[in-house]
């Protein structure tokens, strides 16, 4: 018995990780309010937006990425201000 390639597909993007940025009280950022598709993208993103809004010299980065779980849930994976 085979599986279709849609059902393969369908199950494939409901398992793949999202990840959202977020602000520094870990709630979605309210301007970069997006899902990405990796870690690098989301973080690309925060770093471009800090370094236009905040000045390249700033540090800490005030913003967090999370992933999504299998679950349904968000993971911190970079806290705001590390």
């Amino acid at each position: 018995m085979s599986i279709p390639a849609s059902s393969l597909r369908s199950v494939a993007s409901s398992t793949s990780r999202r990840y959202r940025l977020v602000d520094q009280q870990g709630e979605p950022h309210p301007v970069l309010d997006d899902l990405y598709e990796s870690l690098d993208s989301a973080w690309s993103e925060a770093l471009d937006w800090w370094h236009e809004h905040v000045g390249a010299d700033q540090s800490p980065v005030g913003i967090g990425v999370e992933v999504s779980t299998a679950s349904g849930e968000w993971r911190t994976l970079r806290h705001p201000g590390v």
